[in-house]
């Protein structure tokens, strides 16, 4: 019979003892534990060369793979690594079959296992993500409808101080709504920009964003401060998929342009200011811009029809609607239970409504921020798929 695999360690020392005892021969030993004399000799010579240590179970994988990758070719891949870094698998056998188009280069996946065998390449962390934008990406079709938010990244002053530029355009007209010289991407920097922009011009239809501070977080809603304040006007915050900034084009180009206010660097912060100041006019005003048939963004930009208004009016939901307070710890009371909504969102009134599929909706103002799940009592993210912005989101003249 064949080794019980349950104590085939224990079988084979029982068989070496009895052969060294001199009591069975080699031929009875091997026909009482049912194994061949090959066998037998096999674990004779492993005890004999090890010690006990020889009768454990090894691997019977083969000692070279039969499609594994050449030496040579995996060597040439560690050194394009060594070489270039910051490069990753696909850069560097893109590299590699340029160079050497007649060898066959392995797959890029190949690749990465090299260079992860030799440290050479760490694991990616999970990502926590803002919220996808619900109903996609809005084209601008007119002055106002959509505005573009970022802040460019930040750049060393005279003075050795940062700045850390908020821009705001018009995405159809590209025409520079405001520019800060500010020092960084929080909230209470940013919010009087946004103040001054919507008493100037108006209020748009859309802002739309990157995926981070102070316009979006990620948490289940995606909520901020400012974006919080946003909804409670009436405007539609948009934020691009996460590592695509192609989505938000004309304001990332923008970016390029604005770096002639930016060099050499200013003395100082004010210094700066003035500077983003003098480019603001001409930008609007005399710089012609290819996109707009050589016309500066002044010809095409007139203020919003929507203005800032003096006070924020209260969320108008139906009567049939449950309206939950939001507590300071961003959490509601609903059917005996405590349900984490936003910090965002403390103080504010949220309504909870029963959808068609006989789940909850939570929504902020116009505002849709998730459901609740009857089975873990937590708020779940809105699908996507499942979202028709036309049903809960109003258009509003700009």
């Amino acid at each position: 019979m064949p080794w019980l695999e349950s104590c085939a360690l224990d079988q084979r020392l029982g068989f070496v003892s009895a052969c060294l005892s001199g009591d069975w021969t080699m031929t009875e030993a091997c026909a009482a534990y049912g194994i061949s004399r090959k066998t037998g000799y096999k674990w004779l010579e492993r005890y004999r060369l090890e010690g006990a240590l020889g009768l454990a179970a090894r691997s019977c994988a083969p000692h070279r793979h039969g499609r594994a990758t050449d030496a040579s070719l995996a060597d040439a891949i560690l050194q394009v690594k060594a070489a270039h870094p910051s490069w990753g698998p696909r850069k560097v056998v893109a590299r590699l079959r340029l160079d050497h188009p007649h060898l066959d280069w392995p797959a890029a996946s190949t690749a990465g296992e090299i260079l992860k065998r030799a440290g050479l390449v760490a694991p990616r962390h999970r990502r926590r993500r803002a919220p996808p934008t619900l109903g996609g990406l809005t084209t601008p079709e007119r002055p106002n409808h959509v505005w573009a938010v970022d802040h460019k990244g930040w750049t060393r002053l005279g003075d050795g101080r940062r700045c850390e530029p908020l821009t705001m355009t018009d995405s159809f007209s590209r025409y520079l709504l405001a520019l800060s010289a500010g020092s960084s991407t929080r909230e209470e920097e940013a919010r009087p920009w946004f103040e001054q922009a919507f008493s100037e011009f108006g209020l748009p239809q859309v802002i739309r964003s990157d995926n981070g501070p102070p316009f979006a977080s990620t948490g289940v809603t995606g909520l901020t401060q400012l974006s919080v304040w946003w909804a409670k006007l009436g405007v539609r915050h948009e934020r691009i998929t996460p590592g695509h900034p192609q989505q938000n084009g004309r304001h990332e180009r923008f970016h390029l342009t604005l770096l002639e206010a930016m060099r050499p660097p200013p003395p100082n912060q004010a210094a700066q200011a003035e500077r983003f100041a003098a480019f603001r006019q001409e930008y609007n005003h005399q710089r012609p811009h290819e996109a707009l048939k050589q016309l500066p963004p002044a010809a095409l930009y007139h203020p919003s029809s929507r203005k800032l208004p003096r006070s924020i009016p209260e969320p108008d939901y139906p009567p049939e609607a449950a309206v939950r307070q939001v507590r300071s710890n961003g959490e509601i009371k609903w059917r005996g239970d405590l349900i984490h909504i936003s910090s965002a969102l403390a103080g504010e009134a949220v309504a909870i409504e029963e959808t068609e599929l006989g789940d909850w909706a939570v929504r902020f103002y116009d505002l849709p921020i998730g459901r609740i799940d009857q089975k873990t009592n937590r708020l779940r993210r809105l699908s996507v798929e499942a979202f028709n912005p036309s049903e809960v989101l109003p258009s509003y003249p700009v």
